[in-house]
């Protein structure tokens, strides 16, 4: 059956991007260990059939990866893949990317995707506020969580609301590097 998941990286207090919106930290603490041998990213990758973003960290990977100037990256990174950026502004496009820009509510572009996905999974990239609009929505299944060696201090939470353990349940547990990645299974949210 297949899953939405949120798969992501997080700050041991529980940060996805740092106060600046940047993801420096993360590449910071992918070097220098083994976790780049240990990636699960690859294996992950290979299951997903559609994913979303939102426009912040569209715009942060756009930028960069420099992926206008580049745009091939973009196909290495992710083939021909579908993706949906939800955003209330007008984003430019990256050049032979299979993109769609929406807005709104998350149920009727879940459902496009999964059409899109055919039987494979569905990864919500983030931020934390597009994977909560998910859960609100009863449509996560599954939060994959790659805890890094870091603090942040301040910056983009990985989920800003309150999901009690009646709605988590950990399901996996391993260390990649040093890495400690986390797999919980999302309930229905509360009626």
């Amino acid at each position: 059956m297949p899953k939405t998941q949120f798969y992501t990286a997080t700050s041991i207090d529980g940060f996805i991007a740092d106060a600046d919106n940047s993801l420096d930290w993360l590449f910071e603490a992918d070097k220098g260990g083994d976790h780049e041998a240990a990636n699960p990213f690859a294996a992950f990758f290979a299951e997903v059939g559609a994913f979303a973003m939102g426009a912040t960290t569209y715009e942060w990977v756009l930028e960069h990866d420099a992926l206008l100037e580049e745009p091939v990256k973009w196909a290495d990174y992710y083939g021909d893949t579908p993706a949906w950026v939800f955003s209330h502004r007008s984003l430019a496009a990256i050049p032979g990317a299979n993109l769609t820009f929406v807005q709104g509510d998350v149920r009727p572009v879940h459902a496009a995707m999964v059409e899109a996905a055919r039987g494979r999974n569905i990864w919500i990239v983030g931020g934390g506020e597009l994977a909560g609009a998910f859960a609100d929505a009863g449509l996560l299944d599954e939060l994959i969580l790659g805890v890094a060696p870091v603090t942040l201090g301040a910056g983009a939470p990985l989920l800003p609301r309150r999901m009690t353990s009646q709605r988590l349940k950990l399901t996996g547990m391993e260390q990649k590097g040093g890495f400690a990645y986390l797999t919980y299974r999302v309930g229905a949210p509360p009626a």
